[in-house]
């Protein structure tokens, strides 16, 4: 008698989706197994926000531009369809927080905000006198008695005090969340500063004793970041994933109207009025579409309820002759304490020289975090004036932008705010009990950075073959 085929469909075509619908399909052809894994996005685009923009010689990121070369996933799923050579590292170069009008120097041996190397730290004239003294307080003081998730800002200040963490710490976790510190989890953002104070409990002596050291063959190019990209965009590496999908397995521009379970599998009804029979399915969308998707289920329409922010990058380009430059480094973050709209800047053309046309500039904006979310919502000429005005409060620019190029991620960044890792935990559960063969994933639950998104995928991969099995 003839096996019949097994069918899995990944629901959300970005990175998270199309890491586990890629894998999945690799898996099954390496065991030789009759599985058909069908990928359906409801844009006309793969990749969700990776998306790049090449214009008049210059690389764009609209998204996000780079992943930690320490978080190996994403180089290895770069490796594994073919663009290993197009792999290359930031260059390293002093960073800095806007304070007031004054742009500070990052200290040296700053891991997240955190001083592992005192001389820097006692140096720079970040802090005052008395924010130092509160800040070192840290070597004497006991563990929190606190166990378990709290937020980053009660955490933070605790150990180093609020000067310390309004200057330094805030501004660097908020960017990369768009968040309140004193709202978002410790567990589920940084919980490896959790189990430092645990095991040493100084947070600056443990991380100190835990920080790597840079491997010795990076001397080799004493400018060379912790960071990665490709040399042609982020989207190659969505393309060159799609190129490598079974014919026929990607629906693009199909939405998902329903998931209804049919004796021991699924039925999946699209909008284009097809049904799709499923043994297993991956969900891979954010917490407000999932909600949408499974109004029924209280235990995922709950996610409703969890917050994500409205942030905007804003590139600009210039003649180099028109911006007066004398700032050696590759960018900066901004305090809160701060009279700025724009959170953060990154001097592309300097970070990523690959990106930008020889004597050309690139800067590349942040706006919008949890609670000043409003200017996303302004136009583009709005936007540019805005962030041009507060650039050139850093810099002397002298002409305006060759181009501007805004882009708009409503609702793009979730919260995790405290208790999120128990309540994904408990959601979770509650889906294997109630949707057996269902898996959800993305950047809303386990993780945000590209990385943690691939990590996922391929986790994904795992729990449906031992599933199906």
């Amino acid at each position: 008698m003839k096996e019949q085929k097994k069918k899995v469909v990944v629901i959300g075509g970005g990175i998270t989706g199309l890491t586990a619908a890629y894998y999945l399909q690799k898996e099954y052809a390496n065991q030789n197994q009759l599985v058909d894994v069908t990928l359906v996005e409801a844009s006309h685009k793969l990749g969700g926000k990776i998306q790049t923009v090449y214009k008049d010689g210059f690389i764009i990121e609209k998204g996000p531009d780079s992943f930690l070369e320490r978080k190996t996933s994403a180089a290895e799923l770069a490796k594994d369809v073919g663009l290993e050579n197009d792999l290359v590292n930031n260059t390293a170069g002093r960073a800095f927080v806007l304070v007031k009008d004054k742009l500070h120097p990052m200290p040296k041996g700053a891991v997240m905000g955190i001083p592992t190397k005192l001389g820097p730290f006692v140096t720079t004239d970040l802090f005052s006198v008395q924010g130092k003294m509160r800040a070192v307080g840290d070597f004497i003081m006991p563990r929190s008695k606190t166990e378990g998730d709290q937020s980053l800002g009660d955490f933070f200040r605790r150990r180093l005090g609020d000067e310390v963490v309004e200057n330094l710490i805030e501004p660097l976790l908020s960017g990369i969340y768009a968040g309140d510190i004193d709202q978002l989890s410790l567990m589920s953002t940084f919980p490896q500063f959790y189990q430092v104070e645990r095991d040493h409990r100084s947070l600056i002596l443990g991380m100190k004793k835990t920080t790597p050291q840079a491997p010795k063959n990076r001397l080799n190019s004493k400018n060379q970041g912790i960071f990665l990209t490709l040399k042609g965009g982020l989207e190659s590496l969505v393309d060159a994933i799609e190129d490598k999908m079974s014919p026929g397995s990607v629906m693009k521009g199909t939405r998902v109207l329903s998931v209804e379970k049919n004796n021991d599998a699924y039925e999946v009804s699209l909008n284009n009025g097809e049904t799709l029979q499923a043994d297993s399915i991956v969900v891979a969308l954010p917490h407000l579409a999932l909600a949408d998707l499974f109004p029924e289920h209280e235990f995922l329409s709950n996610f409703k309820e969890m917050p994500a922010t409205s942030v905007a990058t804003v590139a600009m380009a210039f003649d180099a002759e028109e911006i007066e430059d004398k700032l050696d480094g590759t960018g900066f973050v901004v305090s809160r304490n701060s009279d700025y709209t724009i959170t953060a800047c990154t001097w592309t053309h300097k970070k990523w020289p690959h990106t930008t046309p020889e004597g050309k500039v690139l800067l590349r904006c942040y706006v919008g975090r949890a609670g000043e979310e409003t200017v996303v919502d302004l136009s583009d000429a709005e936007i540019e004036k805005i962030v041009l005005d507060d650039l050139k409060e850093t810099m002397n620019i002298l002409a305006t932008p060759e181009f501007t190029i805004v882009t708009r991620w409503k609702n793009a960044m979730p919260q995790y705010t405290v208790g999120h890792q128990e309540r994904v935990k408990t959601m979770k559960a509650q889906v294997g009990a109630n949707m057996p063969g269902v898996f959800v994933i993305g950047s809303s639950f386990e993780g945000l950075g590209l990385p943690d998104c691939i990590d996922q995928g391929k986790a994904a991969v795992e729990e449906v073959i031992e599933y199906l099995q």
